[in-house]
């Protein structure tokens, strides 16, 4: 979907008619929130969101996997498989499955770690667990209360924040802001924004800690379009925040194309991109999620990848949260 441009402050009389359905929504999604989950016998994980749309959820949930690897874990990762068609449980073959299968990040991260989607998280837990998986990343599901969390990792991005604060369909949160708070255990703010500040503030004043990080390029993306002028497209929760990664990294970006979230790109789309590329003279550039849907396409061959990493400013703090955290689920609920 393409979110609209009255979820973004200032408020408009279309989002202040939809507050009633907002209201509604809201009750619904806190009510839903607050029923206990299923343990399913090892630590899990979630890295979530407050609200819909691209924040910088699956660069920390790759991340995460990176750092519980380090400390001799052996994460996988339960997605619903958005925007797939099978519903699962089934491990994610990046030989075999396409995007419209499994959807876009999970393909995309199976490249990296062992990932598992399901319709049924409870389902996809086990299977999760049956392929020797120590501990679950889930990413997304923060909403979803089907399976119990020893750790709930909210992403923000901190030059879009959350938008005009408001719950669908008013705006782009998915319950109420004090509910989603209450049940933060760390909030991760992408960038150096502001925009994500006052949610800070009330997640601190929780006692639960607040972690910067930042997308660092890959060296190899960056040498290839070393010295190019860039036609850069995606279809993600917000392109705008990968046009500014790239020129944040020194790309000079010269034109865009924003598609919406999990965009299903047609032949003609990418056909309609080259053909601009080639007039102007631009090398095009996505991202590696967006790639994932195009590798078969004719024209791909000329499409660059642009691969990020997310680094934490406090590492150690970091690997000191999740250390406990799974330290006290084992110590606790998992007991053998």
């Amino acid at each position: 979907m393409r979110e609209p441009a009255f979820w973004q402050p200032p408020s408009t009389w279309l989002s202040r008619l939809l507050m009633p359905l907002a209201a509604i929504y809201g009750e619904i999604a806190g009510s839903r929130m607050a029923r206990t989950g299923v343990t399913v016998g090892i630590p899990v994980l979630c890295v979530g969101n407050y609200h819909v749309g691209g924040a910088g959820k699956t660069p920390t949930s790759l991340a995460l996997v990176a750092l519980l690897r380090e400390i001799g874990e052996t994460p996988v990762v339960l997605s619903r498989g958005y925007g797939g068609s099978l519903k699962g449980p089934v491990k994610v073959d990046v030989s075999r499955h396409r995007a419209s299968e499994v959807g876009d990040e999970p393909l995309m991260m199976a490249r990296d770690v062992t990932v598992v989607i399901s319709r049924d998280r409870v389902a996809g837990a086990a299977l999760a667990r049956s392929t020797g998986a120590s501990v679950i990343v889930m990413d997304d599901g923060f909403q979803n209360p089907a399976v119990a969390k020893d750790a709930s990792i909210i992403v923000i991005d901190g030059d879009r924040g959350l938008g005009n604060g408001r719950v669908l369909p008013a705006g782009p949160m998915r319950a109420p802001l004090d509910l989603q708070v209450a049940r933060t255990d760390a909030l991760v703010i992408v960038g150096n924004g502001t925009a994500a500040d006052h949610v800070a503030a009330l997640v601190a004043a929780r006692n639960a800690p607040v972690f910067c990080a930042q997308l660092t390029p890959d060296d190899a993306s960056l040498a290839a379009l070393q010295g190019n002028r860039a036609l850069a497209f995606a279809g993600i929760g917000d392109p705008q925040r990968f046009f500014r990664t790239l020129r944040n990294a020194g790309v000079d970006v010269v034109a865009e194309k924003g598609f919406p979230d999990h965009h299903a790109y047609a032949e003609d789309d990418i056909t309609t991109l080259v053909a601009w590329a080639e007039r102007e003279a631009l090398t095009l550039v996505t991202t590696e999620k967006d790639m994932v849907k195009l590798r078969t396409m004719p024209g791909a061959g000329s499409i660059v990848s642009f691969a990020v990493t997310l680094a934490f400013d406090e590492t150690a703090a970091w690997r000191a949260f999740v250390s406990e955290r799974l330290h006290s689920a084992r110590a606790t609920k998992f007991r053998m």
